[in-house]
């Protein structure tokens, strides 16, 4: 009988916004999997650091994390084959993924490649939009709004076509496209209905006005919300 692989979210980065049932599952796996640079401390074991027991065996799944490399495919095929052997030994193999598994996480790659082999679950996690939404005290959406999740890395005219034609958005993966993308909120004229912050819920979190932000230092793990509407849309709900 084969072992089941288990998808966990384990949050944003704050070792407490784990789930229950996550933290259940990570700490009864007989493998704990989670993607790794190159070269370098994994993210994703870190935020778990705490909750592990040192019973377990760990594969990290090493990656390139550039742009032109990324998904690699190969990395996947071979992470598969690893979890693989483990699943069909009878062990049960727990896959670290930062947010939520199914938002832009990497473990719907191994999903695509073991989900027919093997029995899988998938745990949803805290995803970096609610834990931006609230890390800034904005709400993302209220009553019938609606919400668009943008990618950075789109072309200008693409985002731009998303915005104006929704009423909220979260644009992630800046990292280097933020100063493209702040530059194209200050043309739409929308900078003053966006928030910027990076590392929500990890030690190094910054919350800054876009006036403010070094274009040189914004990381990968940084969101910008906009509301096309500004936050008075939310206060006018309470007098």
């Amino acid at each position: 009988m084969s072992g089941i692989l288990y998808g966990l979210g384990i949050g944003p980065g704050d070792p407490e916004l784990i789930t229950l049932k996550a933290l259940r599952l990570l700490q009864s796996a007989d493998v704990v999997a989670y993607p790794a640079p190159e070269q370098g401390d994994s993210l994703a074991r870190s935020i778990v650091a705490p909750h592990l027991r040192g019973r377990q065996t760990e594969l990290a799944i090493r990656m390139p994390l550039t742009v032109a490399r990324f998904p690699a495919q190969a990395v996947y095929e071979q992470a598969a084959g690893e979890l693989g052997a483990h699943l069909s030994a009878g062990r049960t193999v727990a896959v670290l993924c930062e947010g939520d598994p199914f938002l832009y996480g990497s473990f719907m790659y191994l999903f695509g490649r073991l989900a027919e082999r093997f029995p899988v679950e998938v745990v949803p996690g805290v995803s970096s939009l609610t834990a931006c939404a609230a890390a800034l005290k904005h709400p993302l959406v209220s009553r019938n709004d609606v919400l668009t999740v943008i990618p950075a890395p789109l072309d200008d005219e693409t985002i731009a076509a998303k915005l104006l034609h929704t009423d909220a958005a979260a644009i992630l993966k800046l990292g280097r496209h933020g100063p493209r993308i702040v530059a194209l909120l200050q043309q739409l004229g929308l900078a003053d209905r966006a928030q910027y912050i990076e590392r929500a819920t990890m030690a190094g979190q910054r919350i800054l006005p876009l006036a403010e932000i070094d274009p040189a230092s914004i990381p990968y793990f940084a969101m910008i919300l906009v509301h096309r509407r500004g936050e008075q849309h939310f206060m006018e709900f309470q007098s």
